[in-house]
């Protein structure tokens, strides 16, 4: 099973099926809108507006499994994001992370990257190549800028 294989639900409850992704470097994060690294969502779109054109897509999972700090409904999540940090990259339905209720995409995207290990807090982001391939996993305290150097390499093959 691949990255590819994995269909989520966009913030709005619709299906999106990973495959239509094929060909695009995505970095994948989990996100909480009221979260010390809540700032990051300026780096994060950024880092989509440099890239996007290259082949950058940027897949935001709300995760309010961290002291609760991503509450409200997925539509007042993407409210606060586009209205706070112009968020236009794809943002997607309020997910777990880690535990019995965990996202098959994050079981899959931690078994790749991290040996199954528990994501620490909001923010850990997943680098994956074009090809699918989970490349790099960045814990929280690792700015969006910080990571652009990989993305330019990853959007470069």
């Amino acid at each position: 099973m691949g990255i590819y294989d994995f269909t989520v639900l966009d913030w709005e409850g619709k299906a999106v099926a990973l495959a239509d992704y094929r060909g695009k470097a995505l970095l994948v994060v989990n996100t909480a809108t009221r979260c010390g690294f809540t700032p990051q969502y300026k780096g994060l779109q950024e880092l989509y507006d440099k890239y996007r054109d290259k082949g950058l897509e940027i897949l935001d999972f709300p995760c309010n499994q961290f002291l609760r700090q991503a509450p409200g409904s997925n539509k007042e999540i993407h409210e606060f994001c586009e209205l706070k940090y112009h968020i236009r990259f794809g943002q997607f339905d309020k997910i777990e992370v880690n535990g019995k209720n965990e996202a098959p995409l994050y079981t899959f995207l931690k078994k790749e990257r991290g040996e199954g290990a528990k994501i620490k807090w909001n923010f850990t982001k997943f680098l994956v190549n074009k090809v699918g391939t989970v490349t790099n996993r960045f814990e929280s305290r690792v700015k969006p800028q910080d990571i652009e150097a990989d993305i330019e390499a990853l959007l470069a093959e």
